[in-house]
C-alpha cells in the first residue's frame, strides 16, 4: 500500500470514528493535518499534469502550456 493510500485510509477511519463516537483533540489535529497534506498532494499532481499539456496551434506550432503559464503560481 502506498503512502497516499494509507493517508486516505486513515482519513476515512477518523471520519467514521467522528461520526460514531467523536474524536479526541489529538485525533482532530491529526485529521486536519492529513486532510491538508492530501489536498496539497492533489493540487501538486494536478499542477504537474496541467504543466505537461501542449496545444497544437492552427499554424502547426506546438505551445507548451506549462512553459507559457506554469510560472504563475495560483
Amino acid at each position: 500500500m502506498s503512502g497516499i493510500d494509507e493517508m486516505i485510509q486513515r482519513i476515512n477511519e477518523l471520519y467514521h470514528k467522528s461520526q460514531a463516537e467523536g474524536l479526541t483533540a489529538e485525533e482532530k489535529e491529526e485529521q486536519a493535518r492529513l486532510r491538508s497534506a492530501y489536498v496539497a498532494n492533489v493540487r501538486n499532481n494536478l499542477k504537474g499534469q496541467l504543466n505537461n499539456i501542449s496545444i497544437v496551434e492552427k499554424d502547426g506550432t506546438i505551445t507548451n502550456l506549462g512553459e507559457k503559464h506554469g510560472k504563475n503560481d495560483c
